[in-house]
């Protein structure tokens, strides 16, 4: 028999995620499922006829390690077009989605006892690959309903052993785009202290209400000093498709690759092919895109107001979070999650699922990436047992 203590213990130990929790709930009942974040649309067609060719036409086998030089051309262009970013195609490096990207910068930048900063609410994917690297998390616990940065919290978590800023913007949970004197806070702040700055930015396309994404890489000082992470998956709503990259000054771009090359190594061609594709279409896609995914997140958020709750605003993502408190719901946000999607057929996710520690524990996180009839039967389901919740406590007082 195995010895209990068999196994690394950043993985030993840690639990089962709450989004594959919640969705292994929504499959065994039957819920629609608002947790985890995917559309259900299949996708752009002429991206997946392009991929689909590509499979049964081009080569199907090991492309460059870094990636296919059309697709980091495109990268490149990409963000010269939409950020005004000067990246060079070298400067890029093809990884199978942004979780990997993560997690290759990290074991390529970060020693034993490095720290490094992050913001919570965080992707739950940063810790244990902070700690697998031999790094040390060093917590900023942001706060609704603003969620701001501050000196004072980013002084208070930071050390002379600090040595890297790990962040996503625009942020999953929240929903909220940095502002700009966040963003000159943070690019100051890793100037003074010579932090490089890992950007995870794969929700950069899908902003709404007119606001726009702005890297961090194009703050002054934070060219040399930042990576910047993207994912074709969020872009193009491909979520399975595990297409990302990572971008870097030449120097760090060398190191990154050298990680890369010993985790997946490569990514399916035929995919970079059609994502290079994508990455091409005109502005104006990507403005209708976004117009798209502002009307499912209007239609839920009327659809659940008018029911009784209360939402916080969202600028960005496919994600919209429910104040139970202040939608006259006494519970935490991890029972109001059971209890949906056993007794009102919906699946959603605790806000508090994404802090390391001293979580909030008040609001719940819904995906509106669906089709407007799965809105409208989720909206009319929760309305039914907030109506019942409500009442019951009603009677209870």
């Amino acid at each position: 028999m195995l010895d209990p203590a068999f196994g690394h213990p950043v993985y030993r130990d840690m639990p089962t995620t709450i989004f594959e929790h919640m969705s292994a709930l929504a499959r065994e009942t039957g819920s629609i499922n608002l947790g985890q974040g995917f559309p259900d649309a299949p996708g752009p067609p002429d991206i997946l006829n392009m991929a689909a060719q590509a499979l049964l036409t081009r080569s199907n086998q090991y492309p460059p390690m870094a990636g296919l030089p059309e697709l980091r051309a495109a990268v490149a262009s990409h963000y010269a077009l939409h950020q005004g970013l000067d990246l060079t195609p070298q400067e890029v490096i093809v990884t199978s989605g942004a979780t990997e990207a993560i997690a290759a910068t990290l074991l390529a930048l970060v020693q034993p006892g490095h720290e490094v900063l992050l913001l919570a609410p965080l992707y739950d994917a940063y810790l244990p690959l902070i700690e697998r690297a031999g790094g040390v998390a060093k917590v900023v616990r942001l706060t609704p309903p603003e969620w701001r940065i501050t000196q004072a919290a980013l002084e208070a978590a930071a050390s002379p052993r600090t040595r890297f800023l790990l962040m996503n913007n625009p942020v999953n949970p929240t929903g909220i785009v940095l502002r700009e004197e966040e963003l000159a806070l943070l690019a100051r702040f890793c100037v003074e202290r010579d932090l490089i700055a890992i950007c995870d930015e794969v929700w950069e396309h899908l902003t709404y209400d007119g606001v726009r994404h702005h890297p961090l890489m194009a703050q002054p000082g934070m060219r040399e000093r930042t990576v910047k992470i993207g994912s074709a998956g969020k872009i193009f709503s491909l979520t399975g498709w595990k297409v990302g990259w990572m971008c870097a000054a030449p120097p760090v771009a060398t190191l990154l690759a050298r990680a890369h090359q010993f985790l997946t190594f490569t990514t399916p061609p035929n995919l970079q092919w059609a994502v290079a594709k994508g990455l091409a279409k005109p502005v104006e896609w990507f403005d209708a895109m976004r117009a798209d995914y502002q009307a499912s997140r209007d239609r839920l958020v009327a659809g659940l107001t008018k029911a009784g709750f209360l939402l916080l605003p969202s600028q960005a993502t496919w994600f919209v979070c429910v104040d139970l408190p202040a939608s006259g719901i006494a519970m935490d946000d991890a029972e109001f999650c059971e209890r949906i999607v056993h007794e009102a057929g919906v699946a959603a996710i605790p806000i508090s699922a994404f802090y390391p520690d001293d979580p909030v524990t008040h609001l719940v996180r819904l995906c509106f990436s669906k089709a407007d009839d799965v809105l409208d039967e989720a909206v009319a389901r929760l309305a039914e047992f907030r109506r019942r919740a409500v009442a019951a406590d009603g009677e209870a007082r």
